[in-house]
Parts: C-alpha cells; sequence; structure tokens
C-alpha cells in the first residue's frame, strides 16, 4: 500500500537549521506532488510546503519563505525539507504528504490525501 515515512526531526536551538527526509513506498513517486504540513499543540495543522508532480513549481507558507525549501530525488522515491533559521514558532510535528499529479496551485493545503505520521521538530529559545 501506499506509505510515507518522514525522518530526521530533533531539538536545534533557534537559528539553527535541520533537514527532514521522507521516503515513499507503494506507489509511483514520479505521479505524485508531495507536500509538508505541520501542526503543533493546540493548532490547526498547515500546510508547509508543495512540490509539484513534475517537480518545475513549489508553493510555500508565507511563515516559511526563504527559510525552507522543499526537493524531491524521484530516483531515492525520497522528499526532503531543509529548514534554516529556525524559530520557536517552527515546532510542531512535521508531516509528510503525497497527492497524485497535484501541481500545487490554488488551495493546495486542501488536496492532500496521504499523510505519514509525522517527526517531531523541537526548537529551543
Amino acid at each position: 500500500q501506499v506509505q510515507v515515512v518522514e525522518s530526521g526531526g530533533g531539538l536545534v536551538q533557534a537559528g539553527g537549521s535541520l533537514r527532514l527526509s521522507c521516503t515513499a513506498s507503494g506507489m509511483t513517486f514520479d505521479d505524485y506532488g508531495m507536500g509538508w504540513f505541520r501542526q503543533a499543540p493546540g493548532k490547526e495543522r498547515e500546510g508547509v510546503s508543495c512540490i509539484s508532480w513534475r517537480g518545475s513549481r513549489s508553493a510555500y507558507a508565507d511563515s516559511v519563505k526563504g527559510r525552507f525549501t522543499s526537493s524531491r530525488d524521484n530516483a531515492k522515491n525520497t522528499l526532503y525539507l531543509q529548514m534554516n533559521s529556525l524559530k520557536p514558532d517552527d515546532a510542531a510535528m512535521y508531516y509528510c504528504a503525497a497527492h497524485r499529479y497535484e501541481t500545487c496551485s490554488g488551495a493546495w493545503w486542501d488536496r492532500f490525501n496521504i499523510l505519514g505520521q509525522g517527526t517531531q521538530v523541537t526548537v529551543s529559545s
């Protein structure tokens, strides 16, 4: 079955960097747009980034633009999220997500229908 598994979370000081990875299985990775979501305690889940199935388009939440970069390696069925200049507000559970033929246009955060179990990111001030 289709599965996405996150890794790379941990504890980092404010201003530091972290790279998350997401490995997909059970699907033709090239056919899927991939995204990252996050949810902090007491807050709604937020779409962080999206990279289209062709890899030609990316979209980011305003709160992370200029600090986070998403990329994909289709040969490894892997999605990455490079997070720089981390802030305490970035602390959350981060989830990898997939949606077939996703173009990352419009309200892309509403369309992802495959979600991983999450990896915790903690940012100390």
